[in-house]
C-alpha cells in the first residue's frame, strides 16, 4: 500500500523543517565567526598609534574603493 498524498506532503514538510533548521545554525555559525573576525581585527586597529591605525585604514579604504571601482561594468 503506497502513501497517502496527506503522508507524502508531512514527509516533504519535515524534510523541510531540517533543511531550514540546518541552513539556520549554518548562518549563525557564519555570524559569529564574522563577528570574531571584525572585534578581532578592530581590536588590532586600536593597538595601533594613531598614525599608523589612520594610514592602514587609508590604505585599507582606498583598495576597497578600487575593488568596487574595477567591478563595475
Amino acid at each position: 500500500m503506497g502513501m497517502s498524498k496527506r503522508g507524502v506532503r508531512a514527509v516533504l514538510l519535515v524534510a523541510a523543517a531540517a533543511a531550514l533548521a540546518a541552513a539556520a545554525y549554518q548562518l549563525r555559525e557564519k555570524h559569529q565567526e564574522a563577528e570574531l573576525a571584525v572585534q578581532n581585527i578592530n581590536d588590532q586597529l586600536d593597538a595601533l598609534d594613531p598614525a599608523t591605525r589612520a594610514a592602514v585604514i587609508t590604505r585599507l579604504t582606498a583598495e576597497e574603493v578600487k575593488k568596487v571601482r574595477d567591478h563595475r561594468p
